[in-house]
């Protein structure tokens, strides 16, 4: 399949990697020019902008957010871009953001497919990612070839593409809770003269036997915050957009509001950087429990 992508960082890259390595031809492009000329290297074709890729058959972009997005995707890509061309979007966006992209994408004769991932860069090496998929059912039929090719199960969510971003947002506020969830049981633990390496290997094998809590318990037990697979900006920008997504619906979240301003004061003591996992350092630190 002939196939633009656009946006190369540490997922992007690994996801293009594997386009290619299925046989697939793929144009890429992105702002920087070392992760192209990277791809390159394993066969990618290199374009000159957004508006080379978009003379795919289907481009797939994975870029960082809402305000990159727009910046890329400017009108005069969309407007040039081959009518059978089917956008895929598989960044984590806002809601409101989606269903604009929607529409845009109606008005100009092409298909929008919203598909969100999950998975950090390591798991997109190795393509196991779960892809959440919404958008025309035929569209999502003829990209499932690219879906299978960076990821392990795609899971449909309906004809409208937001539906994906919704549930994207979902469980990435479930996932922040769940570190907060760690963090806060590890404090006091602590504080009573308990490892917080023993609590965590003995419920990360028993009552919370998960990918999610063994993964981001044993980076937590270890206080392994770097490199950063997932770094705590990225993620309270998440919890932000679930935020005004709670908001647009008239749901309150409670506890995506202690998220926020946990993250908040992760990255004010200059966390930004690390690992999602390093929020456990705000319990620590409230705790005191290095002076104790």
């Amino acid at each position: 399949m002939d196939v633009g992508f656009i946006g190369l960082g540490t997922m992007g890259r690994a996801m293009a990697a594997n386009l290619l390595k299925a046989g697939h031809h793929v144009r890429v492009w992105n702002r920087s020019p070392e992760p192209m000329q990277a791809l390159v290297g394993q066969g990618a074709q290199a374009c000159r902008g957004p508006s080379e890729a978009f003379q795919a058959g289907v481009v797939i972009s994975m870029l960082a957010d809402d305000e990159a997005i727009r910046q890329v995707l400017q009108d005069d890509v969309l407007v040039g871009a081959l009518r059978s061309t089917i956008h895929v979007n598989m960044a984590t966006i806002s809601v409101g953001l989606a269903k604009e992209l929607t529409q845009v994408h109606a008005e100009r004769g092409l298909q929008y497919v919203a598909a969100p991932v999950f998975g950090r860069p390591d798991v997109a090496e190795a393509a196991k990612l779960n892809t959440v998929a919404a958008g025309e059912p035929s569209a999502i039929e003829h990209v499932a070839p690219l879906f299978e090719a960076m990821g392990q199960k795609t899971w449909p969510l309906g004809r409208e593409p937001y539906r994906a971003n919704v549930v994207k947002l979902a469980g990435n506020f479930m996932l922040g809770c769940a570190i907060e969830a760690m963090a806060e049981a590890c404090a006091m633990a602590q504080a009573h003269d308990v490892a917080p390496a023993d609590v965590l290997e003995m419920l990360t094998n028993s009552l919370f036997s998960s990918p999610v809590y063994k993964g981001y318990g044993g980076l937590i037990a270890e206080e392994r915050y770097e490199p950063a697979l997932f770094k705590l900006a990225l993620a309270l920008k998440d919890v932000r957009l679930a935020l005004a997504a709670g908001e647009q619906g008239r749901v309150p979240m409670p506890f995506a509001s202690v998220l926020r301003d946990n993250l908040l004061e992760a990255i004010a003591q200059g966390d930004g950087d690390k690992d999602f996992a390093a929020l456990a350092r705000v319990a620590s630190r409230r705790a005191n429990l290095t002076e104790r």
